[in-house]
């Protein structure tokens, strides 16, 4: 192999970082495209005031791709819990707006931080300035903001964007189009995956590229996105608003949940995602399969090393012998 396989991966959220911290441990040139949308806590607060774009889902990213002492990044990971202005507020939010505020450009700010946390790959926002996510729900309802979304007690009949005419980088469009893996997910289908898949370019050159396309499948439903969701629902809602069939491959989970720990989230209405083998094939998808869960004080989490390695197997057995 004459240089690193090229792995782009799409989303945002608590997924991706978890997915990341195993994948940069290969041999990989990795471009992470992280979402835009996100409008609580203090990103949302952030990006009301000083009018950047949110830099939660970003931090997270740059902290799991960083090589640096692990309490450099505690550092910046750190969250202050005080009665005044700065409580909610994540130290490594607050460096990336004031980054942004001395570059003058958030992409020139993450740019900076990367270098400053030695990260191994890169970080680029999916689009160049914040975007709101609407959901319009079934009963024809619109419900606006990201955070919000969940928390209708309605389903989900799509989602889009405004502004309508936000643009990609050319460095996303580049890395999607010189890729050999696009990964898309972990993460919250409609807060987290898709609000990247709609930015007007990203969706299409996904699509149109020649690099394998692999949906990375969440381990449980989440009550106010995909209460009830099948594997094959998942993968239904991202070809319906893309309007054509965009994905190659799907990764879901073969191990059996404790039933405490499921019991746990059925106070969520939450439970594990039944992945239906014979919808996925016909849908057009090689189904993968593994023992890809991690239970952490009783969450479940994708298991970052199980996943990360089946990934570069994936890559060095397929992929680049193709």
């Amino acid at each position: 192999m004459n240089r690193k396989p090229r792995v782009v991966i799409i989303g945002g959220g608590t997924g991706l970082p978890v997915l990341l911290r195993g994948l940069k441990k290969y041999p990989l040139d990795l471009t992470a495209i992280v979402t835009v949308a996100d409008d609580g806590g203090s990103s949302g607060r952030l990006r009301e005031e000083l009018n950047i774009p949110p830099p939660g889902d970003i931090r997270n990213v740059l902290a799991a791709l960083s090589d640096v002492e692990p309490l450099v990044e505690e550092m910046f990971q750190h969250r202050f819990k005080t009665s005044n202005e700065l409580s909610g507020h994540s130290l490594g939010n607050l460096i990336l707006a004031a980054m942004t505020s001395i570059t003058g450009d958030f992409v020139h700010a993450i740019q900076e931080m990367s270098k400053v946390l030695n990260v191994n790959g890169r970080v680029l926002p999916a689009a160049e300035k914040s975007v709101v996510l609407h959901a319009e729900m079934e009963d024809g309802s619109i419900v606006s903001g990201e955070s919000k979304i969940p928390y209708s007690g309605k389903k989900i009949k799509k989602v889009f964007l405004t502004p309508e005419k936000v643009s990609p980088l050319s460095e996303t469009i580049e890395a999607i189009r010189d890729a050999d893996l696009i990964i898309i997910g972990p993460g919250s289908l409609y807060t987290s995956i898709l609000p990247n898949l709609l930015v007007p370019s990203v969706g299409k050159e996904v699509c149109r590229s020649h690099a394998k396309k692999l949906y990375i499948c969440n381990l449980m439903t989440q009550a106010g996105e995909t209460l009830d969701y099948r594997a094959s629902d998942h993968v239904q809602a991202i070809f319906d608003h893309m309007a054509e069939p965009c994905l190659d491959l799907i990764l879901v989970n073969h191990e059996e949940i404790p039933e405490d720990i499921q019991e746990r989230y059925e106070e969520e209405r939450a439970k594990p995602v039944y992945y239906d083998r014979d919808r996925l094939v016909e849908q057009g998808l090689e189904v993968l399969q593994g023992e890809i869960v991690s239970l952490e004080k009783g969450a479940i989490r994708h298991n970052t090393n199980e996943v990360a390695k089946k990934i570069y197997q994936l890559i060095v057995n397929d992929i680049m012998k193709n």
